[in-house]
């Protein structure tokens, strides 16, 4: 059954004069608003944390506190953000999401302590990774069914092929003009960028322009693809929701905690800033490789059994992170982070309309996006405390091993036929 039966279809000139399927124009435009939420990911925080934590004169810990509660209050909106989704459409969200996150970037160059920094946090972890993620993967996965897999993969290779280079950026802009003004700069960046591009190419669901997923043909009833059509009430109650939602909160939370803490990490381990950078090299490559190999498996095989493997590189990472020696195995241990969030990027992106469908994505997505980005508040503040603590990150971090081998176990062990007997459980 359609999603869209009984309303009207509408006409879009552009998507009309398309010479293409329009879902590969949205694919391009949403990856875009992919790259943009870097400002507020902690991939791009990270090359701000030392600057700022020295000129605030804040400690290590009080600024990880900070990026827990900022990140915290940012994730609390995106159910909401996810249920305007559904009612409005991606349209008029990504604008008023990217003019937000924009304003964000600029009122960053401003913090004067521990109160703006916490609110520039709040704003940018909840419109940066949070709701222009949200709302940039949603509209992707509106436009594909049978093909979501191969089209958030490719999505997934152009976002990472992006942060192989936008730390690079970043560095360059803070050693140019101070990372007051870099952040101001950024905020510019999405302004002039997904702002009016989202604007002008993200829309709803094909069938609202009288067209089927995947391909240019005119839909009807009898061609449109069989999908699930669940709730956010009945997804919420399946056990197939909350084995996804805690791999991924464990992914967030412990590898944001490395990618946050990179820096620090390999101080202690005695390497120069100089060549702690070039983990983004192969990390950005390697993720747009497995992103691809992810996307094709993800339609061919369980996507339990690959979130199996995902968490099992996650704790190869974890362990590896403080046995860095040099430039070689930094290379070894960007790989091995790119391998986990290529396959996290296509997991996290993919599977909620795999298992769930299109017509209330919105919802179910912003649900576990809630938790994916909570999960990212825990993690620096664990390592940072375990530091603080113990003097190393090497205790912390093996500690850290345990829940998510715990879950990469069950996501083995469970059979696909156990997992329908539970995935109705109230």
């Amino acid at each position: 059954m359609s999603i869209d039966e009984g309303r009207p279809v509408k006409h879009s000139r552009l998507i009309a004069a398309s010479p293409i399927y329009y879902g590969w124009v949205v694919l391009m435009a949403g990856t875009l608003g992919m790259l943009m939420t870097t400002p507020g990911q902690t991939v791009g925080i990270s090359v701000f944390l030392d600057k700022i934590i020295a000129e605030l004169g804040l400690t290590r810990s009080t600024v990880s506190l900070l990026y827990m509660m900022g990140t915290l209050g940012g994730s609390f909106s995106l159910p909401f953000i996810g249920r305007f989704i559904d009612r409005k459409g991606p349209r008029y969200a990504v604008v008023a999401i990217a003019f937000l996150f924009a304003l964000a970037c600029v009122g960053m160059g401003f913090v004067q302590g521990f109160i703006t920094l916490g609110l520039g946090f709040i704003a940018i972890r909840g419109l940066g990774q949070g709701a222009l993620g949200l709302v940039s993967i949603n509209v992707i996965n509106l436009w594909f069914v049978r093909r979501r897999g191969l089209a958030i993969s490719l999505s997934g290779i152009g976002f990472a092929f992006g942060v192989a280079i936008f730390p690079l950026l970043i560095e360059f802009l803070i050693a140019q003009f101070g990372w007051r003004l870099a952040y101001m700069i950024l905020g510019g960046v999405v302004a002039v960028t997904i702002l009016p591009i989202g604007a002008l190419i993200y829309r709803e669901q094909p069938e609202r322009y009288g067209l089927q997923p995947d391909s240019k043909v005119m839909v009807t009833q009898t061609q449109l693809p069989e999908e699930a059509n669940y709730t956010l009430a009945t997804a919420r109650r399946t056990f197939t929701f909350w084995l996804f939602a805690a791999g991924n909160f464990c992914v967030a939370a412990l590898g944001t905690g490395l990618i946050f803490h990179h820096y620090s990490i390999m101080a202690a381990s005695g390497i120069e800033r100089s060549v702690a950078a070039i983990v983004f090299v192969p990390f950005g490559f390697v993720t747009a490789a497995t992103n691809f190999v992810t996307g094709i498996l993800i339609d061919r095989i369980s996507p339990r059994l690959l979130l199996g493997v995902m968490l099992i590189l996650l704790c190869a990472a974890l362990l590896m992170a403080v046995r860095v020696t040099g430039a070689e195995s930094m290379l070894a241990y960007g790989c091995l982070l790119g391998l986990m969030q290529g396959m996290s990027g296509v997991i996290q992106a993919g599977v909620y309309a795999y298992y769930f469908g299109r017509s209330h994505l919105g919802s179910i997505s912003g649900l576990a996006t809630t938790i994916t980005v909570a999960g990212t508040a825990f993690g620096p503040v664990l390592f940072a405390t375990g530091f603080d603590n113990f003097g190393s990150y090497a205790p912390i971090l093996g500690f850290s091993i345990i829940l998510p081998l715990a879950i990469a176990l069950t996501a083995f062990w469970v059979e696909m036929g156990t997992e329908n007997k539970f995935s109705h459980l109230k």
